[in-house]
């Protein structure tokens, strides 16, 4: 059929089951051959096409409410309401969304991008429904890791002790990003193995009603009988002593299975849970054969051979370096433990791990208990490395002010992804870690301008010991510079000129330090010379520096890649005020507004973060004038 032509999922109704298989594999192969050239995440929509399609039909979106946790299995979603013709740009600048977005589709109920927090809005939507009397049906769709995050088990909870009408369909692949952790994870795997007990449950009480005269007492009997039989037919049963009525598990493959069982969950009154097993990757050969869930979020590949289509020559990544960087620490440092909340692939930490198994710990998605494991190693001497994305730190916000800071702990943040990070949009742009960090007392946080100095920050960060402090570094490969052998570290708060200059300063650092260069290079041949400064450590400052620049009044330009609002400019704006110095100030860094998905050069340009606005802004400082361009 014309994938295109899918508009609304109503039509899934008038399907048959091998109607359904023939539009299961259509959509498999159009992903395949899609995402080879834009990228994306393969492995989980691969997976979850006939239960997206059982869903469909079971349920009526947009009246009923289908809430995707984490978004990354929302493309045959995202086809079967209409954007199928969308798909050539999707991750893109301007295009489709890699994730459920409110103003692409009505269909679209609740944008993620995080985990585990489709059971919360799901209770907020049931409740929002009962109470305006309403009749729809509210049905989250969790992952198997996401369900070990807090909040999904603290959303349980509650729905449990409401007894709200809600559907939680359990996608059980096994894995998440990376291979799950914990007891709950356990427990999942027993019950993959379980028969089946709900598909007889409600047949067998009424069977036993039935019988005249006695029916009501022999079925009030074997209620109890029903319940002690199920702990015997599916152990455990975490989800009932929850307060949820359990189907599964259900062959996340078979229509039949699938649709049986959703209709069944339909009928029952009260919060229910369908463990479905799914496999990631189904249908395509080298996403199936994955064990390291490498094809969960992947760029162009070649579809015959499954090969990766990467740039020749590429400088290795900065998450890489501090790995490699780490690895070299441990063999001098045995204090040194390595936690990450399921991200060892995205972090590159495969490697440490398999040299040092004992001294990683993967919590799992669990970034405020990986914050507060942290701080409790501090506490007994150790010196614990939290690898942490920044857009996930933000999660930890209150660890980090309670646990950590409060307490002045040697905790070390490895911040990855800080800045834009391009495809995955606005729920992932590192930009807010530098405003929701530098007010924070006790907390050093710096920023590497090359993969050579960022090994050095990562030893220093260890290192030090007067409490907590962080090294953030882009997404993406480094700049391909040359490593000295042997480890440094960087004397605290202290910054570096890189190219000098007596009518202006720009301070910046990171990935603002190459555009900053090069304005300043176009400027030189303009007779204007300006200063380009490494302001390396955002907290603290280097006084001495910025006491000689403002003491003779020079023109300041701040330059970062983070978020304006309390950001970097900020505290040289602090710093002028406390000490009554009036240098002319100018800042640049990303305006007050979430920034969509697109990459990254683009992003850039649209909100005027570039080399040709760093010269308008040099000239306005210089001639006191207005030639700002209008800000995004």
């Amino acid at each position: 059929m014309d994938l295109t032509k899918m508009k609304n999922p109503q039509f899934l109704k008038e399907l048959n089951t091998e109607e359904l298989e023939v539009l299961a594999a259509e959509i498999r192969q159009f992903l395949i051959e899609k995402l080879s050239v834009t990228g994306g995440h393969l492995g989980a929509n691969l997976g979850v096409v006939e239960l997206t399609l059982a869903l469909h039909k079971q349920f009526n979106s947009p009246e009923d409410k289908l809430i995707f946790d984490v978004g990354h299995q929302s493309y045959i979603h995202k086809m079967l309401t209409g954007r199928t013709d969308q798909f050539d740009t999707l991750r893109k600048y301007k295009g489709l969304c890699g994730f459920p977005k409110m103003n692409e589709s009505e269909h679209d109920v609740w944008e993620t991008g995080h985990s585990s927090t489709s059971l919360s809005a799901a209770m907020g939507m049931a409740i929002a429904r009962d109470m305006k009397n309403e009749k729809h049906a509210v049905v989250p769709i969790i992952g198997d890791g996401a369900l070990t995050g807090g909040m999904a088990l603290e959303a349980l909870n509650h729905i449990g002790h409401e007894k709200k009408n809600l559907t939680v369909i359990l996608n059980d692949n096994e894995m998440s990003i990376a291979g799950n952790v914990g007891a709950l994870h356990n427990a999942l795997g027993r019950m993959r193995s379980a028969g089946k007990y709900n598909r007889v449950k409600d047949e067998l009480e009424l069977l036993l009603k039935r019988i005249p005269a006695v029916g009501g007492k022999i079925a009030q009997t074997a209620e109890r009988v029903k319940d002690s039989m199920k702990y015997f037919m599916v152990p455990g049963m975490l989800f009932e002593e929850f307060g949820f009525t359990y189907f599964g598990p259900v062959d996340g493959h078979d229509f039949k299975d699938l649709e049986e069982n959703i209709a069944y969950a339909k009928k029952t009154d009260g919060p229910v849970l369908v463990h479905v097993i799914t496999q990631k990757g189904k249908g395509y050969m080298p996403a199936e054969s994955d064990k390291k869930d490498k094809w969960h979020g992947v760029g162009p590949y070649k579809i015959d051979s499954g090969e990766k289509i990467k740039p020749a020559n590429a400088a290795p990544a900065w998450s890489q370096v501090v790995s490699d960087t780490l690895e070299k620490v441990a063999e001098k440092d045995n204090r040194l433990a390595v936690i990450t909340p399921a991200m060892i692939l995205g972090s590159k930490l495969d490697k440490f791990q398999e040299r040092y198994p004992d001294r990683l710990f993967d919590v799992g998605i669990a970034e405020q208990h990986a914050t507060t494991l942290s701080a409790g190693l501090a506490t007994q001497g150790m010196k614990p490395f939290l690898a942490i994305y920044s857009t996930f730190l933000q999660r930890a916000y209150d660890q980090l002010v309670h646990d950590v800071c409060r307490q002045n702990l040697n905790v070390a943040f490895g911040i990855d992804r800080a800045g834009l990070v391009g495809a995955d949009g606005e729920t992932h742009q590192g930009v807010f870690d530098i405003a929701f960090l530098r007010h924070l007392p006790n907390m050093v946080v710096m920023m590497p301008k090359d993969e050579n100095e960022c090994q050095h920050m990562v030893n220093t960060a260890i290192e030090y010991n007067n409490g907590p402090i962080a090294v953030r570094f882009p997404r993406g490969n480094g700049l391909g510079v040359a490593m000295d052998q042997n480890l440094s570290t960087i004397p605290i708060g202290s910054w570096d000129v890189l190219q000098k200059g007596t009518d202006a300063v720009i301070l910046t650092f990171g990935t603002t330090i190459e555009m900053s260069l090069a304005a300043s290079a176009v400027l030189a041949k303009q007779g204007i010379h300006v200063e380009v400064i490494n302001a390396r450590f955002i907290k603290p400052l280097d006084e001495d520096i910025l006491h000689e620049r403002m003491q003779h009044d020079i023109p300041i330009l701040t330059v970062e890649e983070a978020v304006l609002k309390g950001g970097f400019g900020s505290a040289i704006l602090e710093f002028a005020e406390e000490h009554n110095y009036h240098s002319p100030i100018r800042r640049m860094g990303i305006p007050d507004r979430y920034i969509e998905h697109g990459d990254v050069d683009q992003l850039l340009e649209e909100i005027h973060l570039t080399k040709e606005q760093i010269m308008i802004e040099i000239n306005g400082l210089l001639t006191g004038g207005n030639e700002k361009q209008k800000r995004a």
